[in-house]
């Protein structure tokens, strides 16, 4: 066992996540599982028959290719089965909770939206921020026109939410 799977993080990582992020992780293990590791091992298969394995590059790093697999299909299947599926709007729209878009303004008036979701779908691109993120945890539960403040390593910042959506 290599020494850095070995140590536990200390990280405490939400598990929540919204269908269409257990969909795209379930559609990325079966591809692995389907189609990219049957690839692999068959391109293994052949730099292995070309002889001399110690010096073939394209056996040694297909064979790396096949560890980096494997260890990503089983944090996926580690990782399904440890998430919950957060399918349901709450009774409660008023409020900022987990799957909402929420539009925020800044002091200087510029306007930010997000949609809060779990930590293995978020895309800073796509205004997904994780619910375990600073950002996140200031808007959760808090209503429109509510202010929040945010610390950052560039310093605290002050948001008004102007719109929650789910």
């Amino acid at each position: 066992m290599r020494k850095s799977s070995m140590h536990k993080s200390s990280v405490v990582v939400s598990p929540y996540i919204t269908p269409e992020g257990q969909k795209r992780l379930s559609e990325e293990l079966t591809y692995l599982w389907k189609v990219k590791r049957p690839q692999v091992t068959q391109a293994v298969a052949a730099a292995a028959a070309m002889g001399d394995r110690s010096e073939n590059a394209e056996y040694i790093y297909g064979k790396k290719q096949l560890r980096e697999i494997d260890a990503r299909m089983r944090f996926l299947q580690k990782r399904l089965n440890a998430l919950k599926v957060v399918d349901k709007i709450p009774d409660d729209r008023s409020r900022v909770f987990f799957g909402a878009w929420v539009e925020i303004e800044d002091t200087e008036g510029n306007m930010f939206r997000y949609r809060i979701v779990g930590p293995d779908e978020f895309d800073a691109g796509r205004g997904y921020i994780s619910i375990d993120s600073p950002m996140a945890k200031a808007l959760l539960r808090r209503t429109e026109s509510d202010e929040i403040t945010v610390s950052s390593p560039n310093g605290t910042s002050a948001f008004v939410i102007t719109s929650i959506r789910y």
